[in-house]
């Protein structure tokens, strides 16, 4: 009889851990989880940006978009890749602050990104069709720097 206590009180506390560990497992998932586009913190702001040399990566976004929440990943990436290269923003579409950016860019979904170049007064849309794309993100991130250098070269050369 006391065997079957101790097998049965046994089985019970092998269960009540388990079910412990799994809530606290799951717990801590679901606090690390982002939400929300906004949750990400990536790049500095676009005042900062804009008066800087370097050509911004801005992405427009809002955080009822799944597809801004589902690209947020690779846009951090890209930002550990380039951020020596470009300046990167991030802009919610529907922040006041960014209405008169927003309006003269002409949205028409999200998420939305642009290469823009304050040394050039140069503005750049990403094809959508590549954001998933890390490699196909890449080339277009290079090209437009080997056209800034040809650029840059080319204004040396016009300075002499």
């Amino acid at each position: 009889m006391k065997k079957k206590i101790f097998i049965t009180l046994g089985i019970l506390v092998v269960c009540l851990m388990t079910a412990v560990v799994s809530l606290a497992v799951t717990n801590n998932i679901q606090t690390s989880q982002k939400k929300i586009p906004s949750d990400y913190h990536v790049g500095i702001t676009y005042d900062e940006a804009i008066n800087d040399d370097k050509p911004i990566l801005g992405l427009f976004y809002v955080d009822w978009c799944g597809y801004c929440l589902r690209f947020m990943p690779k846009y951090a990436t890209l930002n550990r890749l380039y951020k020596d290269k470009y300046n990167f923003v991030m802009l919610n579409a529907e922040d006041p602050a960014n209405q008169k950016l927003v309006e003269d860019v002409a949205l028409s979904g999200f998420p939305t990104m642009y290469i823009i170049d304050p040394k050039y007064d140069n503005r750049f849309l990403l094809n959508n069709s590549i954001y998933l794309d890390l490699k196909k993100l890449r080339t277009e991130l290079d090209r437009y720097l080997s056209i800034r250098k040809r650029l840059d070269d080319c204004q040396k050369c016009s300075d002499k």
